[in-house]
């Protein structure tokens, strides 16, 4: 099934920058993975793929990126400057490269963040005009956008416990958009990721990170 275009994929996002793929899908990575580790990390590795690897310097992707994890918007005049004013925000970084990255897509960056004791990973693919993919967190396959708001839920494989999620979400007028799922092995630890088109009220939050079973929930309202 091919996915429909918008105005916003023609024309672009509002941006600072040469490129979409390169400052904008990469900006939105970034806070999207931000949001993931909960605030601006201590501590960043950057790895670059393919087309990103060969051109991430001339491009801006490098400063974009930075700009993200800082929370910055994909207009914030500050991009720029951002790898500078990094320092003042306590956000210490490496960049890393490969270019051969032969299973993946052309635009992909994997940020592996740490903020005191939290950590995680991120897979995000830029697909152009500032859309993006958040293909894997924490080795789990994702594969949402973060155009819509999003749940991570990261769980015990319970059995009933999707079909329990859903119901809690339908009492609180959320209406999914897309559900996936994905789990480390039978009875194992799973990630379920839920796009709704409206956001989650806390006390609903509060009660579904109160189930036995749930390890950990990660709420990320839609991204601009």
């Amino acid at each position: 099934m091919h996915e429909k275009s918008s105005v916003f994929d023609m024309i672009g996002p509002v941006m600072i920058g040469p490129s979409s793929s390169h400052t904008a899908g990469v900006v939105r990575i970034a806070r999207a993975a931000r949001k993931l580790l909960g605030g601006t990390p201590e501590h960043a590795e950057i790895i670059f793929y393919n087309s990103f690897a060969r051109t991430y310097e001339g491009h801006g992707s490098d400063r974009a990126i930075i700009a993200g994890l800082l929370d910055f918007k994909t207009d914030d005049k500050r991009i720029k400057d951002s790898m500078e004013l990094a320092g003042k925000e306590g956000l210490k970084y490496t960049f890393k490269s490969v270019g051969n990255a032969s299973t993946m897509h052309p635009n992909t960056i994997r940020v592996t963040l740490k903020k005191g004791d939290k950590e995680v990973e991120v897979l995000g693919e830029s697909k152009g005009g500032g859309i993006i993919n958040i293909a894997e967190v924490d080795g789990f396959k994702a594969d949402f956008s973060a155009n819509l708001h999003t749940l991570v839920i990261f769980a015990d494989d319970v059995k009933g416990s999707i079909a329990f999620i859903a119901s809690i979400l339908a009492h609180d007028d959320c209406n999914i958009a897309t559900m996936s799922v994905s789990r480390k092995g039978k009875h194992d630890e799973a990630c379920l990721v839920i796009e709704m088109d409206s956001g989650v009220k806390p006390v609903t939050l509060d009660y579904m990170r109160s189930l036995s079973w749930v390890k950990e929930i990660i709420y990320i309202p839609d991204i601009d």
